[in-house]
């Protein structure tokens, strides 16, 4: 579990507990309302898919080039054409469009990949989660062995 670059660890510590209190579903892992339900999404996962290892985004202001805008602008290019294995096409109207690709953190593009994914898993039987999910680890939603190129 890492603790660092992202910190998954401190982001598990502080979510969960308030995940379980709202008295979620987390598919195999624990029973809540299954009306209401949390799944684990990777934003770099689809990212990758979409764009390669392109880098879209840095939190380091010197880092925040035009070459990662540019690659955050293909990117919802292809999140809006539905481009990729998910098939979500994204609705945008332009000061959305905009917000996405002026965000040189990419808070707000990791936010809409994980929306697009979970988009994709409501439309899944058992929310796209295969059988065999290891219930000490989870699944994150949309990941599949067959997909070498989010590697």
């Amino acid at each position: 579990m890492k603790w660092v670059n992202p910190p998954v660890a401190y982001m598990l510590h502080a979510g969960v507990p308030l995940l379980l209190d709202a008295g979620l579903e987390l598919p195999h892992l624990h029973p809540g309302d299954a009306r209401r339900v949390a799944l684990e999404g990777y934003p770099g996962l689809l990212a990758r898919e979409l764009i390669g290892r392109r880098s879209y985004k840095s939190d380091t202001r010197a880092m925040q080039t035009a070459e990662r805008r540019a690659a955050r602008a293909d990117l919802v290019v292809a999140l809006r054409a539905g481009s990729g294995r998910l098939g979500i096409a994204l609705q945008l109207d332009s000061a959305q469009q905009a917000a996405l690709i002026d965000d040189p953190m990419g808070d707000r593009l990791d936010a809409v990949l994980c929306l697009v994914q979970a988009a994709w898993a409501s439309t899944q039987p058992a929310h796209g989660l295969p059988a065999g999910v290891d219930t000490l680890e989870g699944w994150i939603v949309a990941a599949s062995a067959g997909v070498e190129a989010a590697d």
